[in-house]
């Protein structure tokens, strides 16, 4: 199991020292910003679908994306 975990910039040196020092944590590395953002992204646009399901928002269809461009 993975699990993601939010440390403050100013706590996240001891974040990471507590997660290392536990016995059954494999690895403990930091995320880079790119895939952080990616992330979010990802959150923001599954959470778009399901308001869409919901009827509570409206998406654009493929084709009103390609008219944009």
């Amino acid at each position: 199991m993975q699990i993601l975990v939010e440390i403050p910039d100013s706590k996240a040196a001891f974040g990471l020292e507590v997660l290392r020092n536990l016995a059954f944590v494999k690895k403990a590395n930091p995320i880079s910003g790119e895939k952080i953002s990616l992330f979010e992204d990802l959150k923001e646009a599954a959470n778009e679908v399901k308001l869409h399901k919901e009827g509570k928002i409206k998406l654009k269809t493929a084709r009103e994306l390609l008219d944009e461009l």
